[in-house]
């Protein structure tokens, strides 16, 4: 396995790697973002690419799931000294990496909050997690838990008032329809671009329903976590066919070029119901 980037003076779980978007940190027991980190000095890089062609200098953008902080680092770079991103992570350790990244990069732009997002505002509990053992820690989902750490939950509206915003990025494992409802007068004044993630089928027609009545035209975007021209050049595809599942939602009156992207069309199919996509196991 490359791991040709990965600096060796950290000790205990965490590690740090010079990848393709700067210095991070990250778990080495993650079971896909730190892995594939270790592996190819990035994750996700098609997703990055995304981004990267939506944000430009100046523009002001949410990250609700923001993890380590992966693809903060990138779009904080993007939007540049004029631009802001604002994230929400609502697991403490991950949070902490998420805080040790924009560190390490000098990024001054962005605003970190340790929360949960939703569509209103109270608490949720957050398990105890061991980080040090194998998981996916990126693949917690915060509102099925009775006990555990209190964490606050926001919900957008109530939170920022943005002179403008150009992107909402929304990773939130299952919780994707709340943050949006949370968020209704913030995509209405702003008519912001969207990137969903959505890898639960049984929750997803409702939240094509919900984009669409929003008035938004979605797109399926199910990029690999394996990809051949990574950072590090390493050919091992240690994810075979495994993809991440998600929806770029552009606002209908806006048309950009879009090829290569699925137009959402039928709220009631997901890809997920064939067999060739699989997301990353919880």
């Amino acid at each position: 396995m490359g791991d040709k980037g990965v600096l060796p003076e950290v000790d205990g779980f965490n590690a740090l790697v010079r990848a393709r978007h700067g210095l991070f940190l990250y778990n080495r027991n993650d079971a896909y973002i730190g892995k594939s980190l270790a592996a190819y000095g990035e994750y996700c890089e098609a997703e990055c690419r995304v981004f990267l062609q939506l944000c430009r200098p100046g523009d002001f953008v949410i990250e609700a799931g923001a993890n380590i902080g992966i693809h903060t680092v990138p779009i904080a770079k993007a939007v540049g000294e004029r631009g802001r991103v604002f994230t929400f992570e609502p697991q403490r350790v991950v949070f902490q990496t998420l805080c040790a990244n924009l560190a390490l990069n000098s990024l001054t732009n962005v605003e970190s909050h340790w929360v949960a997002v939703g569509d209103e505002a109270g608490e949720v509990l957050i398990p105890e997690i061991d980080y040090t053992r194998s998981g996916n820690f990126g693949g917690l989902a915060v509102d099925g838990f009775n006990k555990g750490r209190k964490v606050p939950l926001l919900a957008l509206d109530d939170t920022l008032d943005l002179p403008q915003l150009r992107f909402i990025k929304i990773d939130v494992e299952g919780m994707e329809d709340k943050v949006l409802s949370g968020a209704r007068q913030t995509i209405a004044a702003h008519r912001p671009y969207l990137y969903l993630e959505n890898d639960r089928v049984e929750k997803s027609e409702a939240l094509i329903r919900q984009v669409m009545e929003l008035g938004y035209r979605p797109y399926w975007h199910l990029p690999r976590l394996f990809s051949p021209d990574n950072f590090f050049g390493n050919n091992e595809n240690i994810f075979g066919r495994i993809v991440s599942v998600n929806m770029l939602c552009v606002p209908e009156e806006l048309s950009p070029d879009l090829s290569g992207f699925q137009q959402v069309n039928d709220p009631t199919e997901h890809p997920m119901k064939h067999q060739e996509y699989r997301p990353p196991r919880r």
